[in-house]
């Protein structure tokens, strides 16, 4: 333990990285990675030693899912302030139902407050008599990794520096640890754990798409840290862990029907009922990475220019190919779409990789209100210096629509739809949205949206 204070769990994840090769992932295929990692954990190594003792310990989340583990097991999680009213100690995120099991001695988990030396990227220690690993992602933007331990002297590394975090911030807790693991006998040490973890891994990751709305949980700099215990940082932090959250599960969820459906005897009922759900958990995923993406952008100060690079884009061509993934999403709704685009048009400056979700959630945001029946409609065509994008609907809807009720604000991002009854991002966000991938917004009354996106030079 330093003199100046508690072990960081910063240190922590570069005492499990030591001797592993430094990373070159960029952060959205991290947190593939991760994912992945998590589900195999429990799905292909945990769940099949059956019922079992054990001690979990995570940050800045409950890492766990799978509700059997999470009455079996003893947890601690270190997570931020702002979620001291939902972690509440042994009542984890878990799916619905759950939290009216009977209380068990073990399960559950104890939290412990989050520092700002610990950083915010995902961290988990799993032990029982039989299984022990350590899981972390850490790295600078560029050379991110996935670092996975199965070696006893890292893991009792490990377990040290935790210890002594403990004995310095709450050392009742340490106690209990302490008791925990002793409790759980001898521990048995498989050799071929990570000859057998890593191909498993990557099996999965093969079966996941990959989703430009995998981002960081919280990002913290020099530039917000002044602000850092503000209302509005605080509420965006919230808002960050909580879409967080909410798309761990539905990945798990879209992993396993996608490894059920490359099964080639299953009836077509099934199997359209199973592409159904494929496709309501990815829409979900972007939708609350969209969310994720707009409070990230809050947070940044003031309206400085967008800092990525934006590159020329072929917009219509990407219209094209998001043009069938739209057209599935819709008619869910009973909805349908027209897509023109004007013939021979230049390229555009804007980030394609962000482009195709933030349209995407336009494309929801806009439909949300529609009726069954109505049809969307997109247009692309020059307008000066610029492409106009214009989304409408048919006008037979126009006609029959009601004046729709006024969007009630409920934070810096979000805006309540009482019409819909759904949560949406505000105008605002969404203007900063596409300011961001160098377009600009404009929404009129009713039914009608365009964004204007500069042509890129020769």
């Amino acid at each position: 333990m330093s003199a100046s204070g508690p072990a960081s769990l910063e240190q922590l994840r570069q005492r499990l990285a030591e001797g592993v090769p430094p990373g070159c992932s960029d952060d959205d295929s991290v947190r593939r990675q991760w994912w992945a990692a998590l589900a195999t954990l429990q799905e292909d190594f945990l769940l099949p030693l059956g019922a079992q003792q054990g001690v979990w310990l995570a940050a800045p989340l409950p890492a766990l899912h799978e509700p059997d583990l999470l009455q079996q097991l003893q947890g601690w999680v270190w997570a931020p302030a702002e979620l001291g009213d939902l972690l509440q100690a042994g009542s984890p995120l878990l799916p619905p139902g759950l939290s009216s099991a009977p209380a068990r001695a073990a399960g559950g988990f104890q939290r412990q407050p989050l520092l700002e030396a610990d950083g915010t990227d995902p961290l988990l220690l799993v032990l029982t008599p039989r299984l022990q690993v350590a899981m972390a992602l850490l790295g600078e933007s560029g050379q991110r990794r996935l670092v996975v331990r199965f070696d006893p002297p890292t893991l009792s590394a490990a377990l040290s520096l935790l210890d002594e975090r403990l004995q310095h911030t709450d050392p009742q807790q340490g106690q209990r640890l302490r008791q925990a693991i002793q409790a759980l006998g001898p521990l048995q040490s498989d050799e071929q754990l990570a000859q057998r973890f890593w191909p498993r891994l990557a099996e999965r990751l093969a079966a996941m798409a990959p989703s430009l709305t995998l981002q960081p949980l919280v990002h913290r700099s020099s530039t917000t840290d002044a602000s850092a215990s503000t209302g509005p940082s605080s509420e965006l932090a919230l808002l960050e862990a909580l879409t967080h959250e909410v798309r761990t599960p539905l990945a798990t969820i879209r992993t396993l029907i996608r490894s059920l459906l490359r099964r080639s005897d299953l009836p077509a009922l099934v199997r359209q009922r199973l592409q159904q759900i494929d496709g309501e958990c990815s829409e979900q995923i972007d939708r609350f990475g969209l969310i994720f993406l707009a409070a990230e952008l809050q947070r940044q100060p003031g309206s400085a220019e967008p800092p990525q690079a934006l590159a020329r884009t072929d917009l219509a061509r990407l219209l094209e190919q998001l043009e069938p993934v739209w057209r599935q999403q819709l008619l869910r709704r009973s909805l349908a779409i027209e897509l023109s685009c004007s013939p021979e048009l230049p390229p555009v400056l804007s980030d394609p990789a962000r482009l195709e979700t933030v349209l995407g959630g336009l494309v929801d945001r806009f439909s949300r209100g529609l009726p069954a029946g109505a049809v969307v409609r997109l247009s692309l065509q020059p307008a000066g210096a610029r492409l106009k994008l214009r989304f409408s609907a048919s006008e037979a809807v126009l006609v029959e629509l009601a004046e729709p009720a006024a969007a009630e604000r409920v934070g810096p991002v979000l805006s309540w739809n009482p019409g819909t009854g759904s949560l949406q991002l505000s105008r605002q966000a969404t203007q900063r949205l596409f300011h961001s991938l160098g377009g600009r917004l404009a929404e009129r009354a009713g039914n009608d949206l365009t964004v204007f996106f500069p042509v890129a030079q020769a």
